[in-house]
């Protein structure tokens, strides 16, 4: 056996130095995508990683930020209890007497009640008899009326049925001549269509037989002509015939070979076909993957810039934020601080003003209103033409301080007849000093006594005061003793809330 040589390289092809080419271009592209794939997944951990930090950083502003708000709102909740506790008292001391009032009248409503009820069922009793009454009176009336509208209603019912059967009797003629009607005309109707119906037929027979007749006169000439030229072109065409019967069977041969290499041809058409378009498909392939990762490329650049760009500017947003809300929460720190001193200074006022409290303003701290019932209206309906709704809405949030504005009121008035009260007092408190005054004045000697009127002053028996003609009528002067005056103020604030007034002097009068 010979020795086998080494085999010599064979050289390549166009074709298969192409599709070598094309394989190393796919895979540097390859590459290429695996590097940019990585690329994108390290930027979108760094991304995540960022967000996750912020996230962590904003969870430890806020939870820092919480534990102050909770020490905060615990100081102001403890502050709150206390206050609760001290109005709580207040109000059970003020329930304590209402409920010790409210006991005493209950006892009176069950002695008022029981009186009431006595009374109550004994005019229940003569009710129930007069009704008693009533009723058999009704019911006879009411017997009669049935009996009367029985009647009515029987004859009533016999002259609408007698109605009904005549009624009945005159349609059930209507219909039978309405039928009668209906069943002659059907007849006519049906003997006018057979009439008009055998006419049309007889007509159409006509024309078809017309007309057949014409068209067979037609094809016979016709097919006398077809055979007349049927015959000279036979005649005509026989050298021909024989001419192309022998070019027939050559054609039929080279047919033979044609389709032969038409096959072979069409092969290789395929074949060239199927490459070019293995190698469009992979380029068109190749220039999208190139495109589409240019654009995600440039896509995820942006996206880069706008991410960092939007995390700067929440940062800014946040530093911004975090001061002002800095600065508001010391200013709102503030001005609770200020809410919270003047509540304590309002409450320590109210617990030394409960100390002067009445039992009476205990038990009904809000008095009621002493004006009429028409004097209300009056106002109700002068409230209500001058009302807007913007001033309803402003109104309807300062509800709850009725009671409050009552009791405000009630002290203002207070104060308003205190002060009356206090300038009566100093009027007569100057009066008294001048009574005083003349008195002393009376009974001392002095330059300024003796320059003035004086009786003790007499010379030669005679005084300087003036004669009886020339005298006026004496002052009088109306004093009211203190005790007095306490009293009435007691009396008259146990029985109203209107400030007392004087009507006729308690005390008695000297000149």
């Amino acid at each position: 056996m010979p020795k086998r040589g080494k085999k010599s390289k064979v050289p390549l092809s166009e074709e298969e130095q192409l599709l070598l080419y094309q394989q190393k271009l796919l895979a540097e592209e390859e590459i290429a995508k695996k590097k940019e794939r990585l690329l994108s997944q390290f930027l979108k951990d760094k991304l995540a990683k960022e967000e996750h930090n912020s996230a962590l950083n904003l969870n430890k502003i806020n939870t820092q930020w919480r534990t102050v708000l909770r020490e905060v709102k615990t100081r102001e909740l403890r502050r709150d209890i206390e206050i609760l506790s001290q109005t709580f008292q207040r109000v059970l001391d003020g329930k304590d007497s209402v409920i010790k009032s409210l006991a005493r009248d209950l006892s009176e409503a069950e002695e008022q009640y029981a009186h009431a009820l006595r009374s109550h069922l004994h005019s229940i009793d003569q009710l129930l008899a007069l009704q008693r009454r009533r009723l058999s009176l009704l019911e006879e009336g009411y017997v009669t009326e049935l009996e009367t509208l029985t009647k009515e209603f029987e004859t009533e019912r016999k002259t609408i049925l007698e109605q009904h059967e005549k009624e009945m009797h005159y349609l059930q003629d209507v219909f039978m001549a309405m039928e009668q009607n209906y069943i002659d005309s059907e007849y006519e109707s049906k003997l006018e269509f057979q009439s008009m119906w055998d006419d049309l037929k007889n007509k159409n027979l006509e024309e078809k037989h017309f007309l057949r007749l014409q068209l067979e006169n037609i094809v016979e000439d016709l097919w006398k002509r077809f055979q007349e030229a049927l015959k000279s072109y036979a005649d005509a065409t026989e050298d021909r015939k024989i001419a192309f019967e022998t070019l027939k069977v050559k054609d039929e041969k080279s047919s033979k070979e044609i389709e032969a290499q038409m096959k072979k041809i069409q092969k290789l058409q395929e074949a060239i076909s199927i490459l070019k378009g293995k190698i469009l498909l992979h380029s068109r392939e190749s220039e999208d993957q190139n495109q589409y990762i240019r654009s995600d490329k440039e896509l995820v650049l942006v996206q880069l810039r706008k991410l960092k760009a939007q995390k700067t500017r929440a940062r800014e947003i946040a530093q911004e934020n975090l001061v002002k809300l800095t600065l508001e929460s010391n200013a709102t720190l503030k001005a609770l601080r200020k809410i919270v001193e003047k509540g304590e200074k309002i409450l320590k006022l109210a617990e030394i003003c409960r100390k002067f409290e009445t039992e009476e303003e205990k038990v009904l701290p809000f008095y009621s209103s002493m004006l009429t019932c028409e004097e209300q209206q009056e106002i109700e309906e002068q409230s209500q033409e001058e009302l807007t709704e913007a001033l309803a809405e402003v109104m309807a949030d300062y509800v709850g301080m009725e009671n409050f504005w009552k009791r405000y009121n009630k002290v203002k008035l207070e104060k308003l007849s205190l002060q009356h009260r206090r300038a009566q007092l100093l009027e007569i408190n100057r009066k008294l000093r001048e009574m005083l005054k003349q008195y002393l004045d009376g009974i001392s000697v002095s330059d300024e006594v003796l320059s003035q009127l004086n009786p003790l002053f007499i010379v030669n028996h005679q005084s300087n005061l003036p004669q009886p003609h020339d005298r006026q009528p004496p002052v009088t002067y109306n004093v009211i003793e203190a005790a007095h005056v306490i009293a009435h103020t007691l009396e008259a604030k146990k029985s109203s809330s209107q400030p007392p007034q004087v009507c006729a002097p308690g005390g008695g009068s000297r000149t």
